[in-house]
């Protein structure tokens, strides 16, 4: 099973996998949209931002255990 995470529920360290590559949040906050829906914007380790309806499912990676 892959696993998911709605997008509400993401955090600092969670890696996500978005338009072919997997990518480290730095930030996640919280931001209305024009027409009242809520969404959160994600800014990546990696550089950029993007912005996921709350209630997207995200595909999330295992955690890697540290050696």
């Amino acid at each position: 099973m892959t696993p998911t995470r709605v997008a509400a529920l993401i955090g600092p360290g969670d890696r996500i996998g978005y338009e072919g590559q997997w990518r480290t949040v730095k930030t996640a906050t919280t931001d209305v949209g024009a027409m009242g829906g809520l969404f959160v914007v994600v800014v990546w380790e990696e550089g950029g931002t993007d912005r996921f309806r709350a209630g997207d499912e995200l595909l999330v990676s295992v955690p890697e255990l540290p050696a």
